[in-house]
């Protein structure tokens, strides 16, 4: 008899499958625009719609951008990959087959760097890159008979995909989260994918299963199919690792099928039993030749890829002498990477670059709901706001208010300054007479301080700072009003 399990005896074990759109202009096999939002059925010919005697020709830039997909993650690409049909019945798949790679992928192997649960970094092996196309879309709501009807949109039918398989190497819900944001990031980085899971250009399976921990054999794993947002695909397996572990426990015995997640209910349901490979009767594509990828093209597409998110984070901190924190940030997306590079150019002071960047205009872009591609203000005249901080024309806390009527509205920082006298006072007589008023109305704060209640200095800067409209040099400011407080009374 198997002895009683608890949760704590299972391990979960977690694959991803992440099927992502490639940007190109038209779909994988014929000259349809692939694009999001127009009427249904608008996007279509008789290739993607399955018609007979119409035949394939396979998009060459689909073939690039998979391939620079497949390089970005460190895999082997095959001189020589094969289509095959994947056969099953579904509405939206109008050939009643899908055209995909099987045996004969473009690319293996590969890994994935992520952090773990106890923030130390791991590296996730990839299984295969293949290229597919994908399928229509079935519309089960939104029109007067959805009680009894289902709609077909054929818009996405060949929309060319890749799908990027991980080995069954994540342990838990964090983990999978983590892989599936390092694989949009490094996609979108590279131009391959645009990232946008809303409309179902990016989206996920998780294989997951549990398993009595130390145990090699896997245990029976469920598929729960296209998630597309990293909260949800965490929720999804917090619940399904959950529901697993108590059936386990009380010896019951898990199916092996394909769940979906309903993430108002924070639950998944099952949709239908998982197939196996054979159930597809894969078989080599016949209307299409073998994808051939000689060394000249794997290297002039390796050649027109942007230098990678890690050895721009390494070379940010070598050639800018950033921390390692401020290089992570910044290398964020490469939009904000190139913004960064362009505002230290500009200013001629990298971390003071890097502070601001990463700092007031991060802060606007959060507020603003927006992308570094919509920032208000151009890394030129950021660069020259830097640059009046720097010569003591200005103070940061008067920059940071130029800075705010500069965003979104193109004037110049030196403008701004000079047409509302917002240059800093260094002048020595102008800011001992600053000082020499402020003594005089703060005499108790004066008296606390050369009694030795030290903190009082922190008030009196303030106060003076406050007094000049945050235009007095602050450093000069301070030397002179210390200087004054310690001198011996007359």
């Amino acid at each position: 008899m198997s002895p009683v399990l608890t949760r704590v005896d299972l391990e979960p074990v977690i694959g991803l499958e992440i099927h992502a759109q490639l940007l190109t202009r038209t779909k994988i096999f014929c000259g349809c625009a692939a694009r999001f939002g127009v009427p249904p059925n608008h996007d279509v010919c008789p290739v993607c719609l399955g018609m007979p005697g119409a035949l394939p020709v396979l998009n060459g830039q689909a073939v690039d951008l998979a391939i620079a997909a497949a390089l970005a993650l460190g895999c082997t690409v095959h001189e020589t990959s094969i289509f095959a049909r994947k056969n099953y019945f579904y509405p939206d798949l109008p050939k009643g087959y899908q055209i995909s790679q099987y045996e004969r992928p473009l690319a293996t192997g590969g890994t994935v760097e992520i952090a773990s649960d106890d923030g130390t970094a791991r590296r996730i092996h990839l299984t295969r890159i293949h290229m597919e196309e994908d399928a229509g879309k079935s519309v089960h709501e939104g029109f007067a008979d959805s009680d009894r009807r289902t709609y077909v949109d054929y818009n996405r039918a060949g929309v060319p995909l890749i799908e990027i398989v991980s080995e069954p190497e994540m342990r838990t819900p964090t983990e999978a989260a983590h892989f599936f944001e390092a694989v949009r990031r490094l996609l979108v980085w590279i131009g391959a994918n645009d990232g946008n899971m809303e409309e179902g250009s990016l989206r996920c399976d998780a294989n997951v299963s549990v398993r009595p921990r130390g145990q090699a054999a896997f245990g029976t794993k469920v598929e729960v199919k296209n998630v597309n947002s990293f909260r949800y695909l965490q929720k999804a397996l917090e619940y399904e690792i959950a529901r697993q572990s108590d059936a386990v426990a009380h010896g019951e015995r898990i199916v092996q099928e394909t769940r979906l997640f309903d993430s108002a209910l924070g639950r998944t349901f099952s949709m239908r039993s998982k197939e196996e490979a054979h159930d597809y009767r894969y078989f080599p594509e016949p209307d299409l030749p073998p994808v051939v990828v000689p060394d000249e093209r794997r290297a002039r597409v390796a050649a027109a890829m942007p230098e990678l998110p890690d050895a721009r984070r390494t070379r940010f901190v070598t050639a800018y002498r950033l921390p390692d924190y401020d290089a992570g940030v910044l290398t964020e997306s490469r939009g904000l990477a190139d913004y960064f590079e362009q505002v230290a150019a500009a200013a001629g002071n990298p971390k003071a670059a890097s502070n601001w960047v990463m700092g007031e205009v991060l802060r606007v872009l959060k507020a603003k709901d927006a992308g570094i591609a919509e920032v208000g203000v151009t890394a030129e005249a950021l660069g020259g706001l830097i640059r009046l901080v720097d010569g003591g024309t200005i103070s940061t806390t008067v920059a940071k208010a130029v800075f705010e009527q500069m965003y979104g509205t193109g004037r110049d920082a030196r403008a701004i300054v000079e047409e509302q006298g917002l240059a800093q006072v260094s002048d020595e007589s102008a800011l001992a007479a600053l000082v020499g008023d402020l003594l005089a109305q703060h005499a108790d704060t004066v008296a606390q301080y050369r009694a030795g209640r030290k903190q009082a200095f922190g008030f009196l800067v303030g106060e003076a700072m406050k007094a000049s409209g945050g235009k007095a040099d602050p450093k000069r400011l301070s030397q002179l009003l210390r200087t004054t407080l310690d001198a011996p009374a007359s």
